[in-house]
């Protein structure tokens, strides 16, 4: 067994692309990734996958077409769950760090592929 403690900030130190997430970690069969970005992502949903986004750094607007089409804004130190089959679009006004936890099977463009879509994720 291997144990080992995390810096979130020196593992987010050592990356600088945006919506490109990274593996910092696993549990059970899930993966810790680590992500920043800006502006608008691609509307999408996962059929078979929740996930929790944590704001570590920044402000996360989290668009949601449910049947009341919101935005739900999360700040540094809070967290949201999406589950699966919800329709949604993470943003971010200025750069946003973001800790996930979600199903190593989850892709981060879920039923989109397009030049966001990131097959094979890079360890950190």
């Amino acid at each position: 067994m291997f144990l080992t403690k995390v810096s979130l900030a020196d593992k987010f130190a050592r990356f600088s692309e945006q919506w490109s997430p990274k593996i910092a970690g696993e549990i059970n069969d899930s993966y810790v990734k680590l992500v920043k970005f800006q502006g608008d992502f691609v509307w999408h949903h996962h059929d078979h996958e929740d996930e929790m986004f944590l704001v570590i750094k920044g402000r996360m607007l989290m668009g949601l077409r449910d049947p009341e089409e919101r935005v739900i804004e999360v700040n540094a130190g809070e967290f949201i769950i999406i589950p699966k089959g919800v329709e949604h679009r993470p943003s971010a006004p200025e750069e946003t760090q973001v800790v996930l936890l979600e199903p190593k099977t989850t892709l981060n463009t879920g039923n989109v592929r397009d030049e966001r879509t990131r097959e094979k994720l890079e360890r950190i």
